[in-house]
């Protein structure tokens, strides 16, 4: 190993530096929230009332998908399965605990204090998940003090557009169409420009895959695929909204695999699958129906949804990813631009027109639940009304439908251009000469930041027992 690559110094000093600042900060800041707190129960108190019970299986669920489902989809090159696995799990316990601080601030600014419970945790997985987004542009590229550098910037920029997009412009997106899938996509999109390889255009010698990496990457697949409904439902009102949005995505996700296996057969000069396209674009569904995934949109809307984002995605990575790597310095390893990019704006698309078509006569008066925004302001009567049929309505901005499609557009744009700002400026970062960056030749490698010899070793001894 070069010395430009070597972690013996750099990774230990920015673990070391982190591990303070958090320790710093947890002990200052944050606090348990009521629901893990000793002293908010009585001998009154139900325990199976506890939030616990209703969140803590949306976050075990996202859990597989984060440290699993991405895990394994990420190790589909040969020679890079150890790094596509073991970075995400790195990554992802880094970005969960720094989330959890950056996230809590906008708690602190109205509390004093970050109280956290188990909903915060998920929360800070799926702002976890858009940095493991972002990764999949820079794969195979970038050593393990690059990412979490990347994760270091992410994370801020992503929890300050969310949480002005949420308080100011006030969308509806559920299943994070606009602020994970494309937030993720965009700002990872930035970072790959300002790392561009020119001699990675003509193809590596070690971008390739195996019959194991491939099985891998496609058991990587199958978690994300039947987690999904969890991922795209854990925020979603209690009832028959999450009811909804559980139906819509394993709709979604459905048509959309069976299309991709059509699709894969069909453009194939074989006429055979490609396993790329079962690794990636069967997934495709569960993007496009996030925006609009609590809606009453119906059941063959989600399923026509599917097959839209999977289309898109199928074309993305087949035209779309070359263009962008010849003509606009854009590599983008993975093809998030398809997956995320490509089906988040069909999504967002989605979710604007299922916005101008709600009405009290599809919806009933739980409409302006579904759409708070839309709900008369306080000191409107027919908001006294309303909250007689549903008690604890809260008020809201007395929006029209065409308004509300105006601010989801609005979002749209602030989204990817913030992320898209972000990116740049944190390729920049990461490209620093002290960022243990793999050269050209070494990309796509394990044994770069890897004990190759002693897993060569451990291995002889197995087989020799």
């Amino acid at each position: 190993m070069s010395a430009s690559t070597s972690l013996k110094v750099r990774l230990p000093a920015f673990v070391l530096v982190m591990e303070v600042v958090m320790i710093i900060l947890y002990a200052m800041f944050v606090t348990y929230d009521d629901n893990a707190n000793a002293k908010m129960q009585n001998n009154e108190t139900n325990p199976m009332d506890n939030s616990m019970y209703r969140d803590y299986p949306y976050f075990a669920d996202v859990q597989v998908m984060i440290f699993i489902g991405f895990g394994c989809l990420l190790a589909f090159f040969r020679f890079y399965g150890f790094s596509g696995m073991v970075f995400n799990f790195l990554t992802a316990a880094f970005t969960i605990q720094w989330a959890i601080l950056i996230q809590g601030f906008f708690q602190f600014y109205y509390n004093g204090k970050i109280h956290i419970g188990v909903i915060n945790l998920v929360n800070a997985e799926f702002a976890c998940a858009v940095v493991l987004i972002s990764f999949g542009a820079v794969l195979g590229k970038t050593s393990p003090v690059q990412l979490l550098v990347m994760s270091l910037l992410e994370i801020p920029v992503f929890s300050v557009t969310e949480w002005a997009v949420l308080k100011y412009i006030r969308i509806n997106d559920a299943g994070g169409s606009i602020l994970i899938h494309l937030f993720a996509c965009y700002f990872g999109l930035g970072v790959t420009f300002m790392l561009y390889r020119p001699s990675l255009n003509a193809g590596h010698a070690k971008e390739t895959t195996s019959y194991h990496s491939d099985i891998l990457s496609v058991m990587g697949t199958l978690f994300l695929w039947v987690f999904w409904p969890s991922f795209n439902s854990a925020l979603t009102i209690k009832g028959d909204d999450q009811h909804r949005a559980v139906l819509h995505t394993f709709i979604g996700l459905s048509s959309s695999t069976i299309t991709a296996f059509a699709l894969s057969a069909v453009f194939n000069k074989r006429g055979k699958f490609t396993m790329a396209d079962i690794q990636n674009v069967t997934l495709a569904g569960g993007v496009t129906v996030g925006a609009s995934v609590d809606m009453m949109i119906s059941p063959v809307a989600a399923y026509a949804l599917g097959i839209m984002g999977c289309t898109a995605c199928f074309f993305g990575y087949r035209y779309l990813t070359p263009f962008l790597a010849r003509r606009m310095r854009i590599q983008d390893q993975c093809g998030i631009h398809n997956l995320h990019g490509l089906t988040g704006l069909i999504s967002s698309t989605a979710g604007i027109v299922a916005i101008l078509l709600a009405t009290e006569e599809t919806y009933g008066p739980s409409m302006y639940q579904i759409f708070s925004h839309r709900a008369p302001p306080e000191g409107d009567p027919k908001l006294l009304e309303l909250q007689q049929l549903i008690p604890g309505l809260k008020p809201g901005l007395g929006r029209t439908a065409q308004e509300q499609a105006l601010y989801q557009v609005a979002a749209i744009f602030t989204t990817i251009a913030a992320a898209a700002i972000g990116g740049l400026l944190t390729g920049m970062v990461m490209n620093l000469s002290f960022m243990a960056s793999p050269s050209d030749e070494d990309c796509f490698d394990d044994e770069v930041f890897f004990d190759m010899q002693l897993c060569h070793m451990r291995l002889h001894f197995i087989n020799c027992i």
